[in-house]
């Protein structure tokens, strides 16, 4: 990935030690840490990525039923929710 822009934030020094201690057991830079929680937290990913999930997903041997059972197993009836 090729890195051209560059963005100045302003950390406490409490949040900055953390982050840099936690960069650090991980392995990473501070910025590599910043920009993989952006990405995680607001979901940016390739579409590569997105592709690679959903094979992911499909290659699961889950038991899944039809999507009217998986509705009636899941929701609970609003009715039984009330006292």
């Amino acid at each position: 990935m090729e890195l051209s822009k560059k963005t100045t934030i302003l950390l406490s020094p409490d949040l900055h030690d953390k982050l840099t201690r936690l960069a650090s057991q991980k392995g990473l830079s501070l910025g590599e840490l910043v920009r993989q929680a952006c990405e995680k937290q607001y979901g940016i990913v390739s579409s590569g990525d997105r592709v690679e999930a959903v094979r992911s997903l499909a290659a699961l041997a889950l038991p899944v039923g039809d999507v009217a059972t998986m509705k009636e197993v899941s929701v609970p009836n609003p009715d039984e929710l009330l006292p």
